[in-house]
């Protein structure tokens, strides 16, 4: 196992792109580990990261363009560092434009959407540039694309950019070029290289190849970043930061606060006890499932509180989604305070509060000028939601982990498989998908129109196929017809998205017969609904959840 005090890293510097965080994704996709950091991180900042072994950087795309008055740039000393430097898009511009190329307009060679390069002879027969293409061929649909005079592979690729390099640095040699571009990758023998496309998508099918070699070849790095090293790390962590003290673990129901809790079982044992807070906000028969599974099943100790009055209490006539998720995170933390008050009272005081807080929820909470140059989307009731003052200190063993490294780990923890695959569902509940003010009744309409889409997606046998699928009630009600007889009554929304990583995502092709099945049971047993729509919108422009 590799060490926790030095672990392989390879860091990506955020210059504003809204896919930035993909690349992150994709280098732990290759069992290296990666952090996403702000473009005005130091050398020397990354330096004193004792936990990391830094080998290489990459450097994302963004919005500017490098010959801007105030475009971003990064510490010369991570170019000059001597550290391989992958640079995608903006990234290969600033690479290039520092060791004295020049970048420009494209004049004519704007590229937006799907392209092909070609990778040229020349660079070909230099092992020392070529690493990052070396055994990379096209899939076997681009068979056909071959050169039959270079025989040089042509890959097809992912193009967002309006300016172009249309000056080499000294040293560097051209890698590959498209119809419109004979500059779309460049190269220079001591590991810096530069792509004007975006390996990180899905769009570019070689893409992760193209990573991989980046990572194995030029950086030199080793498959280390493991569940299972991922779970030792995490449990050394836990036992460093909590000692011999109490621990709480706020358990919603999901997988992520699941897998916290196994975390930190493992680390603390019985030092653990486990909180599931009913806010009234729950989909239907979780508390009996999250009761059966921890205490039954994985024998943990677990309190279930009954809080449901109090938090519709503290909802009443809220109708701002941002509002409603900072007050369920305020009375989460304060149910806990209480419990951990009355527990210590029979067992010592209980300082630590355990999350499941995920990596992109802590990207997606912050702010622009604290840690990405991305825009803040909103804000998570276990990040931002927090209130300033609370009594406790938090352990978030996930904090640095996306969704699918999670599911991982809990496979490898034991969690029971239907855990382990569950849909997210977000920490607020069910009252950000009611849109507009909650109360019971409408909250009750939701969590039968809920089972219902997620009991057919079942039965479809498409589950697993989804990312997330849920209903939302939506606070338009219209006229419907039912016998003989006129009703208004409420619009339910469903809503399925396909997704790798739930940073983009796109609307699930649910086919007609499952679409209509679902239709059917909820207008015909859900008294309040009578008209059901289907949401077709891809993240982006839209968020999964509609608040």
């Amino acid at each position: 196992m590799q060490s926790l005090e030095r672990r392989q890293a390879v860091i990506v510097l955020d210059f504003g792109s809204q896919v930035s965080r993909l690349i992150t994704r994709r280098v732990r996709e290759c069992h290296v580990y990666s952090e996403l950091v702000p473009p005005d991180t130091t050398y020397a900042e990354l330096q004193k990261r004792t936990d990391l072994d830094i080998k290489g950087f990459i450097f994302s795309g963004g919005p500017s363009s490098v010959y801007d008055k105030d475009a971003p740039s990064c510490d010369p000393a991570i170019m000059d560092s001597g550290l391989p430097i992958l640079g995608i898009c903006y990234g290969m511009q600033l690479l290039a434009q520092h060791f004295g190329g020049h970048v420009a307009p494209a004049q004519g060679r704007r590229e937006y959407g799907p392209a092909t390069i070609e990778v040229v002879p020349e660079a070909a027969q230099n092992p020392d540039v070529y690493r990052i293409f070396e055994g990379i061929h096209p899939s076997p649909v681009q068979t056909e694309h071959l050169d039959t005079v270079s025989q040089m592979p042509r890959l097809p690729v992912w193009m967002s950019h309006g300016d172009s390099v249309d000056k080499l640095p000294e040293g560097f040699q051209v890698l590959a070029c498209t119809e419109s571009n004979p500059v779309a990758a460049i190269a220079h023998p001591a590991g810096m290289v530069g792509l004007q496309f975006h390996p990180e998508v899905t769009h570019t099918p070689q893409g992760k190849d193209i990573i991989r070699n980046f990572l194995y070849r030029i950086c030199g790095c080793s498959e280390s970043w493991t569940s299972s090293a991922v779970i030792d790390e995490a449990v050394e962590s836990i036992r460093k930061q909590v000692g011999k003290e109490r621990v709480l673990c706020a358990l919603s129901g999901g997988v992520d606060s699941a897998v916290a809790a196994l975390l930190v079982h493992r680390a603390v044992g019985d030092q653990l006890t486990c909180v599931f807070v009913d806010t009234g906000c729950m989909r239907a028969g979780e508390r009996e499932q999250v009761v059966e599974t921890f205490s039954n099943h994985l024998h943990i100790p677990l309190i279930a509180v009954d809080a449901s009055e109090r938090f519709l209490n503290r909802l009443d006539g809220v109708v701002d989604p941002e509002q409603k998720r900072k007050l369920i995170g305020e009375e989460f933390i304060r149910v806990f305070e209480e419990q951990a008050t009355k527990l210590a009272e029979e067992q010592g005081p209980i300082p630590y509060l355990v999350q499941g807080t995920l990596y992109p929820d802590v990207i997606e909470s912050t702010s622009h000028d604290t840690a990405s140059t991305a825009t803040k989307i909103k804000t998570h009731h276990n990040v931002g939601g927090l209130p300033e003052k609370m009594s406790f200190k938090l352990v978030e063993p996930l904090r640095m982990l996306f969704k699918d490294e999670v599911r991982e780990i809990g496979q490898e923890l034991g969690l029971p498989e239907e855990w382990v695959w569950r849909h997210p569902f977000p920490g607020p509940g069910l009252a950000i998908r009611v849109i507009g003010a909650v109360d019971k009744l409408k909250l009750d309409i939701l969590r039968a129109a809920d089972k219902i889409v997620i009991d057919e997606i079942k039965r479809a046998g498409v589950y697993r196929d989804l990312g997330q699928a849920f209903a939302v009630l939506t606070p338009i009600q219209s006229v419907g017809v039912m016998g003989d007889g006129r009703t208004y009554a409420y619009v339910v929304a469903v809503r399925a998205v396909t997704t790798s990583d739930f940073m983009t995502a796109d609307w699930a092709r649910l086919s007609p017969e499952l679409l209509a099945r679902i239709s059917n049971r909820l207008v015909n047993e859900i008294a309040e609904v009578n008209r059901v729509v289907y949401d077709i919108t891809s993240k982006p422009p839209a968020t999964i959840e509609w608040e």
